[in-house]
């Protein structure tokens, strides 16, 4: 307690205020003014008989009745002298060989009255100059939407620890995506970034520990690296480390979310905007005693300026396009045309769209990016349909099948001839071959025509007790096999006999050679020099 705060409930208690009073008025505890009240009465009349009723049910210091314990209470002093770590549990079972008669919680109580507390650790503040440092951190908060209902959401929240000027916004995940693309919005919101950043152990940025300290994740290293900042992160369990982005969630709380509704998450970022701009900024901060938006007018010269091109935060996948024609992302579906279907194709995801790539890397989809709330749903597109009888929709089967093999191309025409809906039945067996090697899917083609089962169901039962699905690394490396096989499988040249190598140690040099000037001392590679 601040001698301020004492001599504001000694004033207002000689108006006769009532303690309860005293206490709400100046948001204190009823027994923290008694305290104050009692101290300041002892003082100045140390010997007196004081009349005041209130001060007559000031609280008074407890007297600890005589306990059996008392008679090992020295013993107890030393043994948590030895061993403050010590659990009661086993201070019990020495205090029962000592003779000692009573209960297990007896001895804990006295146990937690004795041990001695370790002396909290001063915390200084540092501040740092313009531009030098900055702090990053999330809160979580659970919020009742009038129009979509209640949801988690993150804030994020970027703090100049020079000026205190803060970007703050509210997301739906803090994965690396929207970290990376909400610190862009905070950069270009304070017209440039702090030469460091202060980090909790968050994946996104810190991928482990080892003995030689935190081991940072690449891309986001890529990311400062884009931006000319260096990311540090702060030693595990010490939040006070970052005090400067810690403490503005409370203000958050008390200032922009206490007493107001909100109708969506687009909402409430309108509304945090605002809030930012004519509440946060201009205020007067408690330790600067200016207002962020001053102290940043003096900082922003000294941040580390925008590059030309911003950082692509967009997400990139590969996903294998299904029977369907779609694609999956976040438990959603997207349409692609009908072409490529059983295609492992890369995705790319920014905050509004998903975007799919051919293989060769040219557009083949756009949708707007379902919310994350809606699981199951399907974006498509009439365009990617293929015709229901169509001979663009044969041809194409008969062209994926023969890339396969003559196996597939046979597999193929028992299909379409045994099956009324033979092109349909191939389309789901692209898809299911896609998710299995390519021998593997032979294998189970071959077994199939051999014995005249002419449905995908029939090669589904054949690759689930005979084959292991591949993953996703096994599926690109195969892809990047098939692209490049042609290329692989070309003539290779034999390597040259030893002794053809041996013989050029006694060559004369030829006229060609001795004529070439050597290479002056401007245009020598500056890399050779010591």
């Amino acid at each position: 307690m601040t001698e301020q705060t004492r001599n504001e409930i000694v004033r207002r208690w000689q108006t006769g205020l009532s303690l309860r009073k005293i206490a709400r008025q100046l948001g204190l505890s009823r027994r923290t003014v008694a305290r104050a009240v009692s101290q300041i009465v002892q003082q100045r009349s140390p010997c007196a008989e004081h009349t005041c009723a209130e001060h007559q049910n000031l609280p008074r210091p407890t007297r600890r009745r005589p306990s059996s314990l008392d008679a090992h209470e020295s013993f107890l002093k030393e043994l948590l002298q030895r061993y403050p770590n010590i659990t009661a549990q086993r201070v019990h079972e020495e205090l029962r060989a000592r003779g000692f008669a009573g209960k297990y919680t007896i001895v804990r109580d006295r146990v937690r009255w004795l041990r001695p507390r370790p002396a909290r650790q001063l915390v200084q503040r540092f501040e740092t100059g313009p531009g030098a440092q900055a702090q990053m951190d999330y809160a979580t908060y659970d919020i009742d939407f009038t129009e979509t209902g209640k949801r988690r959401v993150h804030l994020f929240s970027y703090v100049l620890g020079y000026s205190r000027r803060q970007y703050v916004r509210f997301v739906e995940s803090q994965d690396m995506e929207t970290t990376l693309r909400e610190h862009v919005r905070a950069f270009e919101h304070l017209g440039g970034a702090a030469a460091v950043c202060l980090y909790d152990n968050m994946k996104v940025v810190v991928t482990q520990h080892d003995e030689g300290g935190p081991v940072y994740n690449t891309r986001f290293l890529a990311f400062a690296t884009h931006y000319g900042f260096r990311p540090w992160a702060c030693r595990p369990r010490r939040a006070q480390t970052k005090g400067k982005v810690e403490r503005p969630f409370q203000f958050v709380e008390s200032s922009l979310l206490n007493g107001r509704s909100f109708r969506s998450l687009k909402h409430l970022n309108e509304v945090a905007a605002w809030w930012l701009e004519h509440v946060a900024d201009v205020r007067v901060h408690r330790e600067t005693k200016c207002r962020p938006l001053d102290r940043h007018a003096e900082e922003r010269g000294h941040l580390v300026p925008l590059p030309e091109r911003p950082y692509d935060t967009a997400e990139v996948v590969y996903r294998t396009v299904n029977a369907e024609g779609c694609v999956a992302y976040r438990q959603n579906f997207y349409s692609v045309p009908w072409q490529h279907i059983g295609c492992a194709l890369p995705v790319r995801i920014t905050e509004q769209e998903l975007i799919v790539y051919g293989e060769d890397l040219q557009e083949v989809a756009r949708h707007a990016l379902l919310p994350r709330s809606r699981t199951g749903d399907k974006s498509q597109q009439r365009e990617h349909r293929p015709a229901e009888e169509g001979p663009a929709r044969l041809a194409m089967l008969q062209e994926r099948f023969a890339q396969m093999g003559p196996v597939a191309s046979r597999f193929l025409e028992g299909l379409l001839r045994s099956q009324r809906y033979g092109k349909d039945q191939a389309c789901k067996l692209l898809a299911l071959l896609a998710g299995y090697r390519r021998t593997d899917a032979l294998a189970a083609l071959e077994r199939a025509t051999r014995f005249g089962a002419f449905s995908w169901r029939a090669v589904e039962r054949i690759l689930a007790v005979q084959a292991r699905p591949k993953s996703g690394l096994e599926d690109l490396a195969e892809q990047a096999r098939m692209h490049l096989g042609p290329v692989l499988e070309g003539p290779s040249v034999p390597p040259r006999p030893a002794a053809e190598y041996q013989q050029t140690f006694f060559e004369e040099p030829r006229d060609d050679v001795r004529d070439i000037p050597p290479v002056p001392p401007e245009e020598e590679c500056p890399f050779d020099t010591p």
